[in-house]
């Protein structure tokens, strides 16, 4: 027998409430998806609880295919052994979803970020922040740009830390050729975009001026 707890509790409630509202009045919708999924959208966010993509976009069940992890990261294109979890995510949602738009979304107060810019986990052993500190040095470079104009401390670092990110996973993304060869024919796009936390503000970046800017 599953033994209850607090949290337990809060998750079955919400399962509940779910299964009023979000499940009956939409069961046509569920059906449909019983015989699969064609979302247009997928979409790589933090993993950190305040920022779910679902919920920020007001989408339905279906719409976005959605990859989270610490720092909304894509890591590059490589072929070395190993477990590569967002490359294949990534060319699922390419090759067999066939997205047609790849959203790389940050946003604003991210521990990661702030951990790649402070390295303050540099050193780690796995278990102890080994395994977030090898990840997050997927940012140093573009940590050294973020450093050089605006320090390592203080939350105007922390958001240019945030949004260098963002455009590094962009960097990135371009590095898998499934990704070079469909967005050079138009059949994928590839966004940036920015969630701040403070105030609720969706921000886009315009890949030709590297600015982020507010959607009104």
């Amino acid at each position: 027998m599953t033994q209850a707890s607090p949290e337990l509790d809060r998750l079955i409630a919400g399962y509940r409430r779910f299964r009023e509202s979000g499940w009956t009045p939409k069961l046509e919708r569920w059906r449909e998806l019983r015989e699969g999924q064609e979302p247009q959208v997928m979409i790589i966010a933090c993993s950190d609880s305040r920022v779910d993509p679902a919920q920020i976009f007001d989408v339905d069940p279906g719409e976005i295919f959605v990859v989270r992890n610490v720092a909304a990261m894509v890591p590059p294109f490589e072929t070395n052994p190993g477990h590569h979890g967002v490359s294949a995510a990534l060319e699922f949602a390419v090759q067999v979803l066939k997205v047609k738009e790849v959203v790389v979304m940050g946003h604003g107060m991210c521990g990661g970020c702030k951990a790649a810019l402070t390295q303050s986990l540099k050193g780690t052993e796995p278990g102890e922040g080994g395994f977030v500190a090898d990840w997050i040095a997927l940012l140093d470079d573009a940590r050294e740009d973020v450093v050089a104009h605006h320090g390592t401390e203080g939350r105007d670092a922390e958001r240019a830390m945030e949004q260098a990110g963002v455009k590094a996973s962009l960097a990135n993304l371009r590095t898998f050729p499934c990704i070079r060869r469909k967005e050079a024919t138009g059949e994928v796009r590839l966004r940036g975009a920015f969630f701040a936390i403070s105030d609720g503000v969706l921000h886009v970046l315009d890949e030709e001026t590297g600015e982020f800017g507010p959607v009104s």
